[in-house]
């Protein structure tokens, strides 16, 4: 396992990590994200994504139970949470002060954690100033509650607004961003917030990198039962991800995995990690088998060379253009 810096920040995060999105507390029981998450620890992971929102708080609670089980250094792991989608109430949604305060609060208590080390505003607020969302995010800093903030989906000029709000009120400016990023989604990692990594050192943990399983062919052949496409408010996914366009084109990439020795999903994932703005790839996984083959995608990332980029460049066919062109 490689490791690499957090953007501009010291902070060294695992290439590849592994996320408890859909799965922890719903589609997986405790004792297989154990063996989850273990199988990831023993590959070299220290980076475990979570949120309030998972599973309504479960994912948290049993990716807390697992850590304590496994007896893991606090040192030796980062740990992450967002805030946004806390409940019902008036102040359990959004970004202010107090849900942002409450929400943190609740997530240490299910992890069973002193801090975090990574909380991100899972999604743009309309309803709070940002300048507010700062202040918060910086006073969790200050009370050793939280090391790092960040964003989730955020527009890059929202990202520059808290940036420069923050330190023009000499506060703690926001690190890193989750957004999506795969061979189907590109725009925004790769055009719109390629200003940040230059002027403000943005790190991304980026999340759905095989697009919900579509590029790992898991679809090719119709949508399996039991797979996420499957779930109760997944109807997007049918819908907008697993469409004809897409899945010709997850057909046509077979060949080169077939070149490289690999399986699709470990071309997706080596594919993305040969972007060097991207700090780190969350990946996803029901069972441990699943873990250590998406684990051999560092080894895949080292064939892939211009050549191998290029041939992949030709059928994805959509590369954001620069604004130079």
């Amino acid at each position: 396992m490689n490791y690499r810096r957090l953007g501009s920040a010291g902070l060294k995060v695992s290439e590849l990590s592994l996320g408890a999105w859909v799965t922890y507390g719903g589609q997986v029981g405790e004792d297989m994200a154990l063996e989850c998450m273990s199988a990831a620890y023993d590959a070299g992971v220290n980076f475990f994504d979570n949120a309030e929102a998972y599973a309504h708080g479960n994912a948290e609670t049993v990716m807390g139970n697992v850590i304590k089980k496994l007896g893991w250094k606090r040192e030796d792991i980062v740990v992450s949470s967002k805030v946004f989608w806390g409940g019902e109430g008036p102040n359990e949604l959004g970004l202010s002060r107090k849900h942002i305060y409450e929400a943190c609060r609740h997530s240490l208590k299910r992890l069973q954690l002193d801090y975090l080390d990574l909380f991100f505003c899972h999604r743009p607020d309309p309803n709070t100033p940002i300048e507010e969302t700062v202040r918060a995010m910086d006073d969790l800093i200050h009370q050793g509650k939280i090391l790092y903030w960040g964003t989730s989906e955020w527009s890059a000029a929202d990202i520059m607004r808290a940036y420069a709000l923050a330190r023009e009120h000499h506060l703690t400016p926001p690190q890193m961003e989750q957004p999506q990023y795969n061979m189907l989604h590109r725009e925004r990692v790769e055009k719109e917030y390629a200003p940040l990594y230059r002027e403000i050192g943005l790190g991304t943990t980026i999340w759905s990198p095989l697009a919900s399983g579509l590029l790992s062919g898991k679809y090719n052949n119709g949508i399996p039962p039991q797979s996420r496409a499957t779930l109760p408010g997944y109807e997007w996914l049918r819908e907008y991800v697993v469409t004809p366009q897409n899945l010709e084109t997850v057909k046509k990439l077979q060949p080169v995995a077939e070149d490289l020795g690999c399986t699709l999903a470990q071309l997706g994932l080596a594919w993305c990690l040969k972007n060097p703005n991207v700090s780190t790839v969350i990946t996803g996984a029901s069972r441990p088998e699943q873990v250590i083959e998406n684990m051999k995608a560092v080894e895949v990332a080292q064939k892939l060379s211009a050549d191998a980029m290029q041939r992949v460049e030709s059928i994805l066919g959509n590369k954001p253009r620069s604004e130079e062109d």
